[in-house]
């Protein structure tokens, strides 16, 4: 029996969704499956290669729908869940009971336990350290921007690991890791503490840059760094620094995607007016109301930068 998990890749929820799900197949369903990992990034056009459904049950967590027979489990929280009107209809005249859709939930691994909870009876105590630093990291409940951009916890630091990191074997590392260690004990193996510390070097020296660079106006901190082969940070950083903001507003570019980054502030002064996923939507992009993306072609860079200006005036307040 193989199962084949496609996972939210560089994604600390996606990763901690990928672990919870596999140790309730394991566990509850078929004790010697043999599970396969493989990381999804959001890209212009589709996000799947329909080869990777190979296994003899498919899953997706905490990522896009796919119409796709092959696909047995689907779990997601984001209210752009879908590619098409022609995909949510097909979730949506699905019978097997094993496709679970929750725009409310913060985080897709709390999502995952509670259905499996539920509906199907397993509940194990030892992942509720995992699960709650996913809701507190995907759904933005920290205590301030400094407990994220400081980076003192165990999971704020396998954070950046998992976000960083390009192998997808280490990464899958990980996932089985989570499934029988705490997180203490993860990032204090010599693997990841040998990845950590240059993370760390790099991580401060993009929070200085971003110091650097960013602009603010009209509620909306914006910064390009495609001219410094940034491909992601920590989206904390902005209000790090202007704690005054409502949004953010970033442009990114990496060998695969050219994306623009748009984020609320939890601790704004200033409430949000706007829902950043049907904003993102009108750019072929989506997330959640709170936070989301547009990805382009790696070669779209002046498209890019257009669109990113376009947001940026749509999210400005009239004034300061």
């Amino acid at each position: 029996m193989r199962l084949r998990i496609l996972y939210h890749g560089n994604c600390f929820d996606g990763v901690s969704s990928a672990a919870i799900f596999s140790k309730f197949y394991r566990e509850k369903l078929h004790k010697d499956v043999e599970i396969a990992y493989t990381p999804t990034m959001h890209r212009a056009g589709n996000a799947f290669d329909r080869e990777q459904f190979d296994g003899d049950e498919n899953a997706i967590v905490d990522f896009k729908y796919c119409a796709d027979d092959r696909l047995t489990w689907w779990f997601d929280h984001h209210q752009s869940a879908f590619l098409s009107k022609e995909d949510e209809a097909h979730f949506l005249a699905d019978t097997s009971g094993k496709k679970f859709l929750d725009t409310d939930s913060k985080s897709c691994a709390e999502f995952i336990a509670r259905i499996a909870k539920d509906k199907f009876g397993f509940e194990d105590p030892f992942l509720d350290e995992l699960i709650e630093w996913a809701h507190i990291i995907d759904g933005a409940l920290y205590e301030s921007p400094a407990q994220c951009v400081e980076l003192r916890s165990s999971a704020l630091k396998l954070m950046q690991v998992i976000e960083t990191e390009k192998d997808p074997r280490f990464i899958e590392k990980i996932i089985v890791d989570l499934q029988s260690k705490t997180l203490d004990e993860v990032v204090g193996s010599d693997e990841i503490r040998a990845k950590l510390e240059p993370i760390l070097e790099r991580h401060w020296a993009t929070v200085e840059l971003i110091k650097a660079r960013a602009e603010y106006a009209k509620g909306v901190v914006s910064f390009d760094l495609t001219d410094e082969g940034v491909d992601g940070y920590n989206k904390f950083i902005p209000y790090y620094f202007y704690p005054q903001t409502t949004y953010n507003v970033a442009l990114t570019q990496s060998e695969f995607r050219t994306k623009i980054s748009v984020g609320s502030n939890p601790w704004a002064p200033r409430p949000r007016e706007h829902n950043i996923a049907e904003l993102c939507e009108k750019y072929g992009g989506g997330g959640h109301a709170v936070v989301g993306a547009v990805s382009l072609k790696p070669d779209e860079l002046e498209l890019g930068k257009r669109y990113m200006r376009e947001i940026i005036e749509e999210l400005q307040f009239d004034t300061d």
